[in-house]
């Protein structure tokens, strides 16, 4: 298991990020969205916040979104329930999933979903960031 934020060293690939990155997470923890937020912003890249899928969809964010990070269980439209609902309107960015409640079938979701990385909270930064320049590369 993975043991919280920590600190976290960029590589030299990591240190210049494109700041026109923008970074999308949706979780309905609000101490988890604001962690992510700080970690993604010390990394030069943009981070907006939603705290539900609806809200995402509302504000049609995910037009602009380099990366995805979708928290599985959340109220109304879950993660995966989002996922597809962009899938379907084509509008499908590298997805990093994430949960406080791990399972195989979640597990086994995300991978269908084509998901670059699933990871189980409490995870590390440093890890999230190498799944979000990964999912970067892809763009």
């Amino acid at each position: 298991m993975q043991t919280g934020w920590g600190q976290f060293r960029l590589t030299e690939r990591d240190q210049m990020p494109d700041p026109r990155q923008n970074i999308v997470v949706v979780d309905d923890d609000a101490g988890m969205n604001q962690a992510i937020e700080r970690l993604v912003k010390a990394a030069g890249y943009r981070a907006v916040t939603f705290s539900s899928a609806e809200e995402l969809l509302e504000a049609g964010a995910a037009i602009n979104a380099s990366c995805l990070i979708l928290d599985v269980h959340l109220p109304g439209l879950s993660g995966f329930q989002l996922w597809r609902r962009l899938e379907e309107e084509r509008m499908t960015p590298p997805v990093i999933f994430i949960t406080a409640y791990d399972d195989p079938a979640s597990r086994a979701q995300a991978r269908d979903a084509g998901a670059l990385a699933y990871f189980t909270k409490p995870f590390a930064g440093h890890n999230l960031l190498k799944a979000i320049n990964g999912a970067l590369e892809r763009t």
